[in-house]
């Protein structure tokens, strides 16, 4: 079993929560301070380690068998994404899917640290998870 923390389209309701195949919902938490927040395309979000800030952000943590994290999960990702290890509102670590090394220098992901999640950033746009 992989612990994951998921923090976009995959959380409960989402349109990529089946990826998960059913894998148990451990908790709705936050990452512990120290996380920058970035939409890709407005398609999915990207959580990027940054000691300098104090934000967290919210998500979900899902107890997830390995095949179907390497079968299901980790295939749906964008390349913008890779696979990580962060650290949780409680001082535990967690994979997760992060920011890939060099996208931020492209410019391109808007910065939503602000909003604290996904889902508040999609309700500021008019949409739902």
């Amino acid at each position: 079993m992989a612990r994951m923390f998921l923090n976009g389209q995959a959380m409960e309701g989402g349109p990529f929560h089946h990826h998960l195949r059913g894998a148990p919902l451990v908790a709705r938490t936050r990452t512990a301070p120290g996380y920058r927040f970035f939409s890709i395309r407005d398609t999915c979000p990207g959580l990027l380690s940054d000691p300098g800030v104090a934000t967290a952000v919210e998500g979900e943590v899902y107890d997830v068998p390995d095949e179907v994290l390497r079968d299901h999960l980790l295939p749906s990702e964008p390349p913008e994404l890779e696979f990580g290890i962060i650290r949780l509102q409680d001082g535990s670590a967690s994979f997760s899917m992060v920011l890939r090394r060099g996208e931020l220098e492209k410019g391109v992901h808007k910065e939503i640290t602000d909003f604290g999640g996904w889902c508040p950033y999609l309700k500021s746009l008019g949409r739902e998870n």
